[in-house]
């Protein structure tokens, strides 16, 4: 796979549930902090303002416009956004799947789009590769968009047998496009993607993450200088080449024993390491525990994920984010 479906896979991103917001009027809501969360949204017709508490400044959404809020931080939305915002637990969850939650009496902005939830220990590292906010608003972007956009509107008007579990994989596709279509506007990791000479190197690090990749090893694929390419390296994606490779075999590590039952000596194997303790003292720097405890506390996050009862539950209950 290439570095973003590798991201995204490891993410393993379940879209909660698809539908639309019409909101009319003067409002303004917002939303909390959300962990192990992402958003995708697009506007179908009228105008809003967004902005992420912590991030960047306002977007002004129009007509054709999606956005992703990759981050769960807490944010704001509405017509304007210097009115006292009401919570967002005031209208949603909505009643069901696919429903339409409306806004004094909606007429003003129609969104649509879905929730996600990400899972796993190493999911905050991984969210931390992304943007606060991946806002796409180019035409030729736009235009790429609207075949799922379309569709998903189609399918949320019509309810038709299916229709739930269509929105959802028309999401996945929403929450995908957007991100590739980002990948050339910014800097920092989804940018380094797209660049001819980083890019190159990073797809390499993917692909054989046990290699023993050098800085050298890692320039050459760039066909850059050593320094040259780890200059240009932390400028764009904010660390230093090595410390990349080190952090996307922890994560890998972090999936594998989150879900596999392979001891701390495979997995360190697996990527390269040839002492389990260099392997571990590498995963307790990045992950923030040893292996064996990581493997031990997400064990019992397995156990009720596994529960049918517990996801009924949390599905039902699950705390409000943008449109759901």
């Amino acid at each position: 796979m290439d570095p973003l479906s590798d991201v995204l896979s490891l993410l393993k991103p379940r879209s909660y549930v698809s539908a639309g917001v019409d909101a009319g009027g003067d409002w303004c809501l917002r939303f909390p902090d959300l962990e192990r969360q992402l958003k995708c949204y697009a506007v179908v017709s009228g105008e809003c303002r967004l902005v992420v508490e912590g991030g960047p400044a306002p977007v002004h959404l129009r007509q054709g416009d999606c956005f992703v809020l990759p981050s769960g931080r807490a944010f704001r939305i509405g017509s304007d956004l210097a009115l006292p915002p009401e919570p967002s637990s005031r209208y949603f969850p909505p009643r069901h799947p696919g429903a339409v939650v409306r806004i004094n009496d909606g007429g003003g902005v129609f969104l649509v789009g879905s929730r996600f939830g990400v899972s796993g220990g190493h999911a905050p590292l991984l969210m931390a590769m992304l943007p606060p906010i991946v806002h796409i608003h180019g035409e030729a972007e736009k235009a790429a968009m609207r075949w799922a956009v379309e569709r998903m509107m189609q399918e949320l008007r019509e309810g038709a047998p299916g229709g739930d579990l269509i929105a959802r994989h028309l999401a996945h596709m929403m929450l995908v496009q957007a991100l590739r279509l980002h990948m050339g506007q910014a800097s920092g990791w989804l940018y380094a993607l797209s660049d001819r000479q980083l890019g190159p190197a990073i797809a390499a690090v993917h692909a054989a993450p046990a290699q023993r990749w050098t800085l050298q090893s890692l320039a050459a694929r760039a066909h850059m200088s050593r320094s040259a390419f780890a200059q240009r390296f932390r400028e764009v994606t904010g660390t230093a080449p090595m410390e990349y490779v080190t952090r996307w075999r922890m994560l890998l590590a972090g999936d594998r024993l989150e879900n596999t039952r392979d001891p701390v000596s495979v997995v360190a194997a697996a990527l390269g390491y040839e002492s389990e303790s260099a392997f571990s003292t590498a995963f307790k720097r990045i992950m923030g525990c040893p292996p064996r405890e990581y493997a031990r506390r997400n064990a019992s996050a397995r156990a009720q994920d596994a529960d049918p009862g517990r996801r009924t539950m949390e599905r039902t209950e699950a705390p409000a984010s943008l449109p759901v």
